[in-house]
């Protein structure tokens, strides 16, 4: 997601209290409310093969309609959601009856989540008066705040435990994990929404990479900053050009999809697209890089195919919180790109081979736009499952990267009667046989694909996933 630009100010690390969080035990579920005040839809309307098994709406400090649900990581029975207040532990070991484990109150947005062994990852990007879970904002104002990586414990589920904060360069809007067996590397994406944060300053072309000890987390530290861009990526377009036709200039990483196990990475970089080598994950190279100044405006996220031979890029159009999935803007806007990587080597290259968009029309009162997804391991097909906030979640078969096609939807209808409050699905990855749905109002949702050309994904179990770093579900 691209929110509203937040204020940051020169920042200086305040090793504060790591201790005081919020944990929240529950398994209550209550009713959502709108951002209006009125109930909202909960008319769920979908293909006959997806079928909605469960939700849990928000819970506690982690309701409140600014208290936007973000993204997911897995381990074993257990599914992590972030929150702009913190993230929620779920126990899903039986899908059709998930249950609330805990709730951790620890705000900054946009709280995206990854897990290594027993480490759980947070990223804060919004100026916080300091590194702890009882911070508040920091106006700008003030000559200080804070933004980076935090880390938690997450051996004992019921008690998280805060164990370490890594300050960096622009905050951290959204982590990657690159694992080995000492080490996690966390690649912390960030970009400049504008020239007035002293340390976001365009060109902002870095990207941060904490190393963190597995056996020894306190140890955590910034070890590298490389330059992605030495020439200065994407200029974009000027700052006045008519939306939704301005292409955003890179002055950051939205999102970085690793693939360890083919030491390849993708980046979504506001105004490029990349395909980087990460033999070295201290040293991430540029293989290829890709534009589309007449279609795409933000280049948002990646997911590779499970042989390494596409990308899907998407296009976070209007930040996520406009209408575009209607006949005014178009199939092309707002969409997915599909590119083959083909040559070998350092010459590899991106090929755009085609469009998706999802072929409903939304109202104006509805976000909606291409977000996050994942593959569904169907060995030899080329299937994902994705989020377009209130258009709702698709299954895309892309197998035919010429000719990607629907072949499920699941929609949770209008949440309000305006666009005041984000609203509608930011994650939604397949995981150990079922489809799991982070609703930035709604909550968690549970949906089974019973499909034949998807069923045998079910066979697939994973102990660990986090969607940014991929796994290799068949070599």
């Amino acid at each position: 997601m691209t929110p509203a630009p937040h204020r940051r100010t020169r920042r200086r690390t305040i090793l504060g209290t790591l201790t005081g969080i919020v944990l929240v035990m529950s398994t209550v579920l209550v009713p959502a409310a709108s951002a209006t005040g009125r109930a909202p839809s909960d008319e769920i309307t979908k293909t006959p093969n997806m079928h909605h098994l469960a939700n849990i709406p928000k819970q506690g400090p982690l309701a409140a309609p600014a208290a936007y649900g973000s993204d997911w990581a897995f381990k074993g029975r257990y599914a992590f959601g972030g929150n702009y207040e913190g993230f929620t532990v779920y126990d899903i070991s039986k899908p059709w009856r998930p249950q609330v484990v805990t709730v951790v109150h620890c705000p900054g947005s946009q709280n995206d989540v990854s897990i290594a062994g027993d480490l759980l990852f947070l990223s804060t990007d919004s100026s916080r008066s300091d590194d702890s879970c009882q911070s508040v904002p920091k106006p700008a104002t003030e000559k200080s705040a804070w933004e980076g990586i935090k880390i938690f414990d997450i051996s004992d589920v019921r008690n998280p435990r805060y164990v370490k904060a890594v300050e960096t360069k622009c905050g951290s809007h959204t982590n990657t994990l690159v694992p080995s067996r000492r080490n996690a590397y966390i690649y912390v994406s960030s970009y400049s929404p504008n020239d007035t944060y002293p340390d976001c300053k365009t060109p902002h072309d870095l990207i941060s990479i904490v190393k963190v000890p597995l056996r020894n987390p306190e140890a955590a530290e910034v070890a590298a900053e490389p330059v992605l861009f030495p020439d200065g990526g994407n200029p974009g377009d000027p700052p006045d050009t008519q939306w939704p036709n301005q292409t955003r200039a890179t002055s950051g990483c939205h999102d970085l999809t690793a693939y360890p196990d083919r030491d390849l990475m993708a980046g979504a970089c506001m105004g490029d697209g990349v395909l980087f080598d990460i033999s070295d994950p201290l040293e991430p190279r540029t293989i290829t890089t890709v534009r589309d100044d007449d279609n795409f405006a933000f280049w948002h996220s990646a997911t590779f195919n499970n042989s390494a031979t596409k990308i899907v890029f998407t296009d976070e159009l209007g930040g996520g919180s406009a209408a575009t999935c209607n006949p005014e803007i178009g199939p092309e806007k707002g969409a997915n790109a599909i590119y083959d990587i083909v040559g070998k080597g350092k010459h590899r290259q991106l090929k755009f081979r085609s469009y998706y968009k999802i072929p409903r029309h939304n109202t104006v009162n509805e976000n909606c736009v291409a977000h996050n997804g994942s593959l569904i391991p169907v060995k030899g097909k080329d299937i994902m499952v994705q989020s377009w906030y209130q258009g709702g979640i698709s299954v895309m078969d892309f197998t035919d990267s010429r000719n990607p096609k629907e072949i499920a939807w699941l929609d949770r209808g209008e949440w309000a009667n305006n666009l005041q409050y984000l609203a509608g699905t930011w994650s939604t990855y397949y995981y150990n046989g079922y489809i799991y749905s982070n609703e930035i109002q709604r909550g968690l949702d549970v949906i089974d694909l019973r499909d034949r050309r998807t069923d045998a994904a079910k066979r697939v179990r994973l102990d660990i996933l986090n969607a940014q770093s991929q796994p290799n579900y068949f070599d």
